[in-house]
Parts: C-alpha cells; structure tokens; sequence
C-alpha cells in the first residue's frame, strides 16, 4: 500500500495539526503533499486566472490588505484595501522556503509564490496559515498561488507593479526539443520586463551550468535588462536566502554541489 495513503495517511492527516501541550499549529509535513518534480507547462491544467489583473480577488491570499471583491468582508478580514500591491514574486516557487524567509526580512512587502503542482500547492498554503496563526502580526505578507506564470502572469501584475521575481533552481529541461519549456526565454524575458519595474532585479540560481550558462545567455540579449555586478550583490539583503532558503538549494549544499547566481536589473525602456 502507498504509505501516503488509506488508514495511515488518514491517521496522520496534515489537517490534524493542533499540538495540545503548546496550543500552536504544527506545521505541515512534505511526506503527504510529495509529487514529481516537475509538472508539464504546456498542458491545460484547469487553472482559474483573471481577465486582468484589476478583476483579481487578493482577499483569500492577503486578508489583511485586500477587501473581498463582492463585498462579503470574512471575520478578521479588511473592509478596505490597505493600498499595498504585491512586490516580489517567486515563480515555481516550490515548498515556499524562500517565501517564508523573505517573509520576515521583509514584513512590510506583499510577496507571492507561484506554483504549478497541486500537491506542493497545498502544502505551502497550509504551512503559511499555520505560521499566520503561531506567529500572530507575521507571515500575513506572504502567500501562494497554484499558477502557470509561463501563460497567464500579465493576468494577475500591472505593468511596472512588481521589484523582484525569483528563479531558483528553475527545471532544466535537459533534452534541446524540450528547451522552449524553460522559464527563461527571449519571449518570456518580455513578459517578465513588462510586470517588473525600472530598477527591479530578476534573481536566478542554478546547479546546472548549462542552464545557467542558457539563462545569461538571455538576458544578456534582452534590452531591457542588464547584469548586476557580483560586488553589488554583497549588501542585497535577498542573495544569502536565493542561495540557501530553498529545499533544492539545501539539497545541493548536502551534496557540495556548485550554485550559479545571476541577478539582473530592469531598466528603463529609454535607457
């Protein structure tokens, strides 16, 4: 029997979370949201997305920044929009570890993970209400999505509307028929440079020298961005956690692996 699933998995639910010697919410565990690795972009994955970012209900994700958009304001939520717009966007963001631990670093900015997979989904969606809940006053900044950010990201960002998107430890996409697939792309650096504003910065980081060599590549071409020198990045509050939050990037630690970091920077389209 799968041992994620019947009798034990119901025994050992993750909704069954509550510990009665401390009251707090246990968090989640990765054993029963676990699915492969990577998912398909292309297929259609039955995704709910706004005709434009302004029909977009940020309620459910932000509660405490974003009224509901029908006008039904939940016990504890806003009953108006606190005027914040989501900053920083992690996309295939993962088990969300550079999420959370930006989430402090950062308490003041709205940030959003983006994620494809509905197991991996659920467990960061969970372990965010849970930290809410045990930590009152934090992580009420951060949320998650379960998106295809290669599809529908103008759906959900105004031009100019976000300062820093992350791609940390992206799938390579070995095979070159499948390298169109990659997340970044000359047609995708586009999309991504309109949703960024001048002076955001695109974080990447890879253990694959190919692919990472493949994303400079890139970028280097696109007008609209360039490389932030290694030197810069020293006092960018935000590398330490792109190299180290995340469960690929702490597997590549266990396994002395090398780590590749690009960050760029959008400029302005006259420049």
């Amino acid at each position: 029997m799968d041992p994620v699933a019947g009798e034990k998995r119901h025994a050992e639910s993750p909704e069954e979370t509550t510990t009665p010697e401390s009251g707090e919410i246990r968090l989640p565990q990765k054993k029963y949201f676990r699915q492969r690795a990577h998912a398909n972009v292309f297929s259609d994955h039955h995704l709910d997305y706004p005709v434009s970012p302004a029909h977009m209900d940020w309620s459910k994700n932000f509660p405490l920044h974003f009224a509901p958009k029908n006008g039904e304001v939940a016990e504890g939520a806003v009953a108006k929009d606190s005027g914040k717009r989501i900053e920083f966007a992690d996309i295939g963001c993962g088990y969300g570890g550079l999420l959370v631990a930006l989430s402090t670093v950062f308490p003041d900015t709205l940030m959003l993970g983006m994620e494809i997979r509905v197991k991996v989904e659920e467990y960061v969606n969970q372990k965010i209400l849970a930290l809410r809940q045990n930590h009152p006053g934090s992580y009420d900044n951060v949320s998650i999505l379960r998106m295809n950010a290669m599809k529908f990201l103008p759906n959900f960002f105004e031009k100019h509307q976000l300062s820093k998107m992350f791609f940390l430890f992206p799938d390579p996409h070995f095979k070159k028929r499948k390298h169109k697939a990659r997340i970044i792309t000359s047609t995708l650096l586009s999309e991504y440079a309109y949703v960024l504003r001048p002076g955001g910065i695109i974080y990447t980081i890879s253990d694959v020298k190919d692919l990472h060599l493949w994303m400079v590549k890139h970028l280097d071409a696109h007008p609209l961005f360039v490389r932030i020198p290694d030197e810069e990045l020293v006092d960018d509050p935000a590398v330490e956690h792109v190299r180290t939050a995340t469960e690929e990037g702490q597997k590549v630690e266990r396994n002395k692996g090398d780590k590749y970091l690009a960050c760029y920077r959008r400029i302005t389209d006259e420049d």
